[in-house]
Protein backbone atom coordinates (compact mmCIF):
# COMPACT_ATOMS: atom_id res chain seq x y z
CA UNK A 1 0.00 0.00 0.00
CA UNK A 2 1.52 3.17 -1.29
CA UNK A 3 1.80 6.19 1.46
CA UNK A 4 -0.95 7.95 -0.13
CA UNK A 5 -3.58 5.22 0.28
CA UNK A 6 -2.73 4.96 4.05
CA UNK A 7 -3.18 8.39 4.07
CA UNK A 8 -6.53 8.05 2.76
CA UNK A 9 -6.98 5.48 4.68
CA UNK A 10 -6.06 6.91 7.84
CA UNK A 11 -8.46 9.66 6.89
CA UNK A 12 -11.13 7.81 6.42
CA UNK A 13 -10.95 5.32 9.92
CA UNK A 14 -10.09 9.23 11.76
CA UNK A 15 -13.39 10.51 9.95
CA UNK A 16 -14.93 7.49 10.87
CA UNK A 17 -13.81 7.46 14.62
CA UNK A 18 -14.76 11.50 15.47
CA UNK A 19 -18.46 11.01 13.51
CA UNK A 20 -19.18 8.16 15.86
CA UNK A 21 -17.65 9.99 19.07
CA UNK A 22 -20.31 13.24 17.74
CA UNK A 23 -23.36 10.42 17.66
CA UNK A 24 -22.37 8.71 20.90
CA UNK A 25 -22.17 12.37 22.53
CA UNK A 26 -25.02 13.75 20.79
CA UNK A 27 -27.52 10.36 21.64
CA UNK A 28 -25.50 10.74 25.46
CA UNK A 29 -26.82 14.67 25.57
CA UNK A 30 -30.35 13.58 24.50
CA UNK A 31 -30.69 10.91 26.75
CA UNK A 32 -29.68 13.42 29.72
CA UNK A 33 -31.73 15.97 28.44
CA UNK A 34 -34.83 13.77 28.52
CA UNK A 35 -34.32 13.18 32.09
CA UNK A 36 -36.34 16.46 33.63
CA UNK A 37 -35.07 18.71 36.55
CA UNK A 38 -37.83 19.29 39.33
CA UNK A 39 -37.64 21.93 42.39
CA UNK A 40 -40.58 22.35 44.50
CA UNK A 41 -40.81 24.50 47.56
CA UNK A 42 -43.53 26.74 49.57
CA UNK A 43 -44.74 30.04 48.87
CA UNK A 44 -48.29 32.31 49.61
CA UNK A 45 -49.44 29.80 52.06
CA UNK A 46 -49.19 26.58 49.39
CA UNK A 47 -46.63 24.89 47.47
CA UNK A 48 -45.00 24.92 44.25
CA UNK A 49 -43.95 22.31 42.03
CA UNK A 50 -41.68 23.09 38.63
CA UNK A 51 -40.55 20.17 35.85
CA UNK A 52 -38.19 21.41 33.46
CA UNK A 53 -35.59 20.14 30.94
CA UNK A 54 -32.19 21.80 30.48
CA UNK A 55 -29.29 19.93 28.77
CA UNK A 56 -27.06 21.94 31.94
CA UNK A 57 -28.82 20.75 34.34
CA UNK A 58 -29.05 23.43 36.30
CA UNK A 59 -30.66 24.34 39.97
CA UNK A 60 -32.74 27.34 39.87
CA UNK A 61 -34.50 26.94 43.40
CA UNK A 62 -32.66 29.65 45.22
CA UNK A 63 -33.69 31.73 42.61
CA UNK A 64 -37.24 31.36 42.14
CA UNK A 65 -37.29 31.06 45.79
CA UNK A 66 -35.60 34.46 46.16
CA UNK A 67 -38.41 36.03 43.26
CA UNK A 68 -41.85 34.68 44.96
CA UNK A 69 -40.04 36.45 48.36
CA UNK A 70 -40.58 39.53 46.39
CA UNK A 71 -43.32 39.08 44.97
CA UNK A 72 -44.88 38.12 48.55
CA UNK A 73 -43.44 41.20 49.60
CA UNK A 74 -45.53 43.08 47.14
CA UNK A 75 -49.02 40.80 47.31
CA UNK A 76 -48.88 38.80 50.27
CA UNK A 77 -51.65 40.34 53.25
CA UNK A 78 -50.54 37.79 55.83
CA UNK A 79 -47.43 39.56 55.64
CA UNK A 80 -48.06 43.11 57.62
CA UNK A 81 -44.70 44.86 56.05
CA UNK A 82 -46.02 43.82 52.56
CA UNK A 83 -46.40 46.46 50.08
CA UNK A 84 -50.13 45.69 50.12
CA UNK A 85 -50.28 45.90 53.73
CA UNK A 86 -48.87 48.80 54.03
CA UNK A 87 -51.09 50.05 51.07
CA UNK A 88 -54.33 48.74 53.50
CA UNK A 89 -53.13 50.43 56.35
CA UNK A 90 -52.72 53.72 54.28
CA UNK A 91 -55.23 56.65 54.48
CA UNK A 92 -54.40 57.50 50.54
CA UNK A 93 -51.79 54.82 49.03
CA UNK A 94 -48.27 54.13 49.12
CA UNK A 95 -45.25 54.68 46.85
CA UNK A 96 -44.30 51.45 45.33
CA UNK A 97 -40.60 50.44 45.66
CA UNK A 98 -40.35 46.23 43.59
CA UNK A 99 -41.82 45.76 40.24
CA UNK A 100 -44.06 43.05 41.78
CA UNK A 101 -47.61 45.02 42.79
CA UNK A 102 -48.52 47.45 39.53
CA UNK A 103 -48.90 44.31 36.98
CA UNK A 104 -51.70 42.29 39.10
CA UNK A 105 -53.54 45.37 40.00
CA UNK A 106 -53.70 46.54 35.84
CA UNK A 107 -54.61 42.70 35.28
CA UNK A 108 -57.78 43.03 37.88
CA UNK A 109 -58.16 46.30 36.79
CA UNK A 110 -59.16 44.85 32.78
CA UNK A 111 -60.85 41.46 34.26
CA UNK A 112 -62.89 44.01 36.62
CA UNK A 113 -63.83 46.13 34.23
CA UNK A 114 -64.45 42.67 31.59
CA UNK A 115 -66.70 40.68 34.17
CA UNK A 116 -68.83 43.71 35.04
CA UNK A 117 -67.32 43.52 38.78
CA UNK A 118 -67.55 39.75 39.41
CA UNK A 119 -63.86 39.78 40.25
CA UNK A 120 -63.10 42.70 42.09
CA UNK A 121 -59.64 42.74 44.81
CA UNK A 122 -61.19 45.34 47.06
CA UNK A 123 -63.29 42.46 48.51
CA UNK A 124 -60.52 42.09 51.12
CA UNK A 125 -62.62 43.50 54.20
CA UNK A 126 -65.14 41.15 53.57
CA UNK A 127 -62.51 38.17 53.22
CA UNK A 128 -61.86 38.95 56.82
CA UNK A 129 -65.76 39.99 57.79
CA UNK A 130 -66.30 36.04 56.67
CA UNK A 131 -63.18 35.01 58.35
CA UNK A 132 -61.50 33.94 54.83
CA UNK A 133 -58.67 36.43 55.52
CA UNK A 134 -56.15 37.38 58.04
CA UNK A 135 -58.18 39.40 59.71
CA UNK A 136 -60.80 37.90 62.35
CA UNK A 137 -63.74 36.56 61.65
CA UNK A 138 -66.63 38.59 62.50
CA UNK A 139 -70.20 36.68 61.48
CA UNK A 140 -71.17 39.96 60.33
CA UNK A 141 -75.09 40.65 59.92
CA UNK A 142 -76.56 42.68 57.13
CA UNK A 143 -75.71 45.83 58.41
CA UNK A 144 -72.07 45.46 59.16
CA UNK A 145 -72.09 44.09 55.27
CA UNK A 146 -73.73 47.45 53.83
CA UNK A 147 -71.42 49.33 55.35
CA UNK A 148 -68.41 47.44 54.29
CA UNK A 149 -69.77 47.28 50.73
CA UNK A 150 -69.84 51.13 50.65
CA UNK A 151 -65.81 51.34 50.09
CA UNK A 152 -65.53 48.18 47.88
CA UNK A 153 -64.95 48.84 44.21
CA UNK A 154 -61.79 48.47 42.27
CA UNK A 155 -62.88 51.77 40.51
CA UNK A 156 -61.49 53.36 43.82
CA UNK A 157 -58.00 52.10 43.29
CA UNK A 158 -56.06 53.79 40.71
CA UNK A 159 -52.37 53.82 39.88
CA UNK A 160 -49.79 56.67 38.89
CA UNK A 161 -46.04 56.30 37.72
CA UNK A 162 -44.68 55.25 40.77
CA UNK A 163 -47.77 54.72 43.64
CA UNK A 164 -50.86 52.93 44.23
CA UNK A 165 -53.75 55.44 45.28
CA UNK A 166 -56.91 54.73 47.09
CA UNK A 167 -60.13 57.51 47.35
CA UNK A 168 -61.22 56.19 50.65
CA UNK A 169 -58.56 55.13 53.79
CA UNK A 170 -60.77 51.78 54.38
CA UNK A 171 -60.43 50.39 50.83
CA UNK A 172 -58.27 47.41 50.79
CA UNK A 173 -57.23 44.95 48.15
CA UNK A 174 -57.16 41.29 48.11
CA UNK A 175 -54.38 39.32 45.49
CA UNK A 176 -56.09 35.57 46.78
CA UNK A 177 -57.98 35.71 43.55
CA UNK A 178 -55.01 36.09 40.97
CA UNK A 179 -51.96 35.91 43.40
CA UNK A 180 -50.60 32.44 42.66
CA UNK A 181 -51.27 32.66 39.15
CA UNK A 182 -49.24 35.54 39.12
CA UNK A 183 -46.66 33.73 40.95
CA UNK A 184 -46.34 31.15 38.39
CA UNK A 185 -46.27 33.77 35.42
CA UNK A 186 -43.26 35.34 37.09
CA UNK A 187 -41.43 32.08 37.71
CA UNK A 188 -42.11 31.06 33.90
CA UNK A 189 -40.94 34.25 32.78
CA UNK A 190 -37.84 34.16 34.44
CA UNK A 191 -36.87 30.51 33.51
CA UNK A 192 -37.52 31.47 29.59
CA UNK A 193 -35.01 33.89 30.25
CA UNK A 194 -32.52 31.15 30.99
CA UNK A 195 -33.71 29.64 27.87
CA UNK A 196 -36.09 27.20 29.18
CA UNK A 197 -38.31 26.23 26.85
CA UNK A 198 -39.87 23.13 27.52
CA UNK A 199 -41.76 23.21 31.71
CA UNK A 200 -44.24 22.67 33.96
CA UNK A 201 -44.53 25.53 36.60
CA UNK A 202 -47.29 24.84 38.89
CA UNK A 203 -48.42 27.15 42.23
CA UNK A 204 -51.13 25.98 44.44
CA UNK A 205 -52.81 23.94 41.51
CA UNK A 206 -51.89 26.87 38.72
CA UNK A 207 -49.48 27.63 37.01
CA UNK A 208 -47.82 27.45 32.53
CA UNK A 209 -47.22 24.71 30.75
CA UNK A 210 -44.77 25.61 28.13
CA UNK A 211 -43.54 23.82 25.28
CA UNK A 212 -44.07 19.75 25.41
CA UNK A 213 -42.78 16.70 28.11
CA UNK A 214 -39.83 16.05 26.77
CA UNK A 215 -39.68 12.76 28.38
CA UNK A 216 -42.54 11.30 26.72
CA UNK A 217 -42.78 14.15 23.34
CA UNK A 218 -46.27 14.99 24.50
CA UNK A 219 -47.79 18.29 25.53
CA UNK A 220 -47.88 18.60 29.70
CA UNK A 221 -50.73 16.68 30.91
CA UNK A 222 -53.09 18.18 33.40
CA UNK A 223 -55.50 17.46 35.98
CA UNK A 224 -59.01 18.71 36.41
CA UNK A 225 -60.35 18.03 40.41
CA UNK A 226 -63.25 16.53 40.76
CA UNK A 227 -65.40 18.33 42.85
CA UNK A 228 -66.75 15.54 44.87
CA UNK A 229 -63.13 15.22 46.41
CA UNK A 230 -62.39 15.10 50.34
CA UNK A 231 -59.52 16.21 51.87
CA UNK A 232 -58.34 12.90 52.01
CA UNK A 233 -59.79 11.54 48.62
CA UNK A 234 -58.90 13.54 45.89
CA UNK A 235 -59.67 12.31 42.15
CA UNK A 236 -59.66 13.88 39.04
CA UNK A 237 -62.53 14.50 36.80
CA UNK A 238 -61.09 15.11 33.11
CA UNK A 239 -57.56 15.78 31.64
CA UNK A 240 -55.91 17.97 29.34
CA UNK A 241 -53.27 18.56 27.32
CA UNK A 242 -51.50 21.50 27.52
CA UNK A 243 -48.74 23.48 25.59
CA UNK A 244 -48.06 27.08 26.01
CA UNK A 245 -50.84 27.64 27.90
CA UNK A 246 -51.62 28.10 30.99
CA UNK A 247 -54.18 26.11 33.56
CA UNK A 248 -55.87 27.25 36.57
CA UNK A 249 -59.23 25.97 38.63
CA UNK A 250 -61.14 27.79 41.05
CA UNK A 251 -63.49 26.10 43.03
CA UNK A 252 -65.03 25.47 46.53
CA UNK A 253 -64.18 21.91 47.54
CA UNK A 254 -62.62 22.45 51.05
CA UNK A 255 -62.35 26.53 51.53
CA UNK A 256 -65.48 27.29 53.38
CA UNK A 257 -66.53 27.93 57.09
CA UNK A 258 -69.11 26.80 58.68
CA UNK A 259 -71.39 29.12 60.48
CA UNK A 260 -74.39 28.14 62.89
CA UNK A 261 -74.73 24.99 60.41
CA UNK A 262 -74.25 26.88 57.36
CA UNK A 263 -71.42 26.57 54.68
CA UNK A 264 -70.18 29.69 53.26
CA UNK A 265 -68.08 29.77 49.71
CA UNK A 266 -64.86 31.67 50.46
CA UNK A 267 -65.65 33.02 47.21
CA UNK A 268 -67.13 36.81 48.12
CA UNK A 269 -69.17 37.95 45.39
CA UNK A 270 -68.73 41.83 45.73
CA UNK A 271 -72.08 42.80 44.54
CA UNK A 272 -74.03 41.39 47.59
CA UNK A 273 -71.10 41.38 50.05
CA UNK A 274 -71.75 38.07 51.26
CA UNK A 275 -70.17 34.28 50.06
CA UNK A 276 -71.14 33.55 46.22
CA UNK A 277 -74.43 30.41 46.22
CA UNK A 278 -74.01 29.62 42.85
CA UNK A 279 -74.56 25.88 41.06
CA UNK A 280 -71.06 26.33 39.56
CA UNK A 281 -68.94 23.99 41.50
CA UNK A 282 -65.69 24.73 39.71
CA UNK A 283 -64.22 26.36 37.00
CA UNK A 284 -61.11 25.59 34.88
CA UNK A 285 -60.01 28.19 32.70
CA UNK A 286 -56.56 28.33 30.27
CA UNK A 287 -55.68 31.81 28.83
CA UNK A 288 -52.18 32.50 27.21
CA UNK A 289 -51.10 33.79 31.43
CA UNK A 290 -51.78 32.39 34.42
CA UNK A 291 -52.57 36.21 35.44
CA UNK A 292 -55.33 36.16 33.44
CA UNK A 293 -56.75 32.66 34.18
CA UNK A 294 -56.87 32.88 38.14
CA UNK A 295 -58.88 36.20 37.72
CA UNK A 296 -61.47 34.76 35.51
CA UNK A 297 -61.50 31.79 37.35
CA UNK A 298 -62.42 34.05 40.11
CA UNK A 299 -65.07 35.58 38.36
CA UNK A 300 -66.58 32.73 37.12
CA UNK A 301 -67.33 31.34 40.48
CA UNK A 302 -68.73 34.64 41.68
CA UNK A 303 -70.71 34.89 38.52
CA UNK A 304 -72.07 31.66 38.26
CA UNK A 305 -71.95 29.27 34.91
CA UNK A 306 -74.48 30.60 33.14
CA UNK A 307 -72.81 34.41 32.40
CA UNK A 308 -69.55 32.39 32.39
CA UNK A 309 -70.81 30.45 29.41
CA UNK A 310 -72.76 33.72 27.88
CA UNK A 311 -69.09 35.49 28.21
CA UNK A 312 -67.09 32.41 26.58
CA UNK A 313 -69.01 32.56 23.77
CA UNK A 314 -67.04 36.07 22.66
CA UNK A 315 -64.44 35.88 24.38
CA UNK A 316 -62.23 33.93 22.13
CA UNK A 317 -58.48 34.15 24.28
CA UNK A 318 -60.33 32.03 27.16
CA UNK A 319 -60.98 28.78 27.24
CA UNK A 320 -62.86 26.67 30.04
CA UNK A 321 -64.23 23.66 31.71
CA UNK A 322 -67.13 24.23 33.71
CA UNK A 323 -68.54 22.09 36.13
CA UNK A 324 -72.11 22.79 37.92
CA UNK A 325 -75.81 20.93 39.01
CA UNK A 326 -78.41 21.16 37.16
CA UNK A 327 -81.83 21.77 38.82
CA UNK A 328 -82.26 18.30 39.70
CA UNK A 329 -79.30 17.76 41.20
CA UNK A 330 -76.96 16.56 38.59
CA UNK A 331 -73.50 17.13 38.05
CA UNK A 332 -73.17 19.29 34.23
CA UNK A 333 -69.64 19.70 32.39
CA UNK A 334 -69.33 22.56 29.97
CA UNK A 335 -66.40 22.87 27.82
CA UNK A 336 -65.26 25.12 25.23
CA UNK A 337 -64.78 24.37 21.32
CA UNK A 338 -61.13 25.50 21.85
CA UNK A 339 -60.04 22.73 23.87
CA UNK A 340 -62.75 20.03 23.49
CA UNK A 341 -60.72 18.07 21.42
CA UNK A 342 -57.84 17.98 23.92
CA UNK A 343 -60.33 17.14 26.99
CA UNK A 344 -60.52 13.97 28.28
CA UNK A 345 -62.93 12.81 30.87
CA UNK A 346 -62.18 10.37 33.54
CA UNK A 347 -65.04 7.38 32.92
CA UNK A 348 -63.46 4.59 34.87
CA UNK A 349 -63.20 4.38 38.40
CA UNK A 350 -61.30 7.47 40.24
CA UNK A 351 -57.78 8.23 40.09
CA UNK A 352 -56.36 8.50 43.98
CA UNK A 353 -53.95 11.93 43.29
Amino acid sequence: MTNRSKNILYSIILFISVFAVYKYRKANTSTQAMEPMRIEGKTMGTTYNITYFDTHHRDFKSSVDSLLSLVNQSINTYDPASEVSQFNKSSSGVAIQLPYLIPPVKKAKEVFTASSGAFDPTVMPLVNAWGFGPGKQLNPDSARIDSILTFVGLNKVNITNDSLVKSAARVQLDFGGIGQGYGADVITEFLKTKGIANMLVELGGEGMAIGKNLRTNKPWEIGILDPNSTRDHQFFKAYIALTDRSFTTSGNYFNYHEINGVKYSHTIDPATGYPARRAILSASVFATDCTTADAWGTAFMVMGHERAIEILKTNTALDALLIYTTPDGKMETFVTPGISNIVTFESSSPQQL
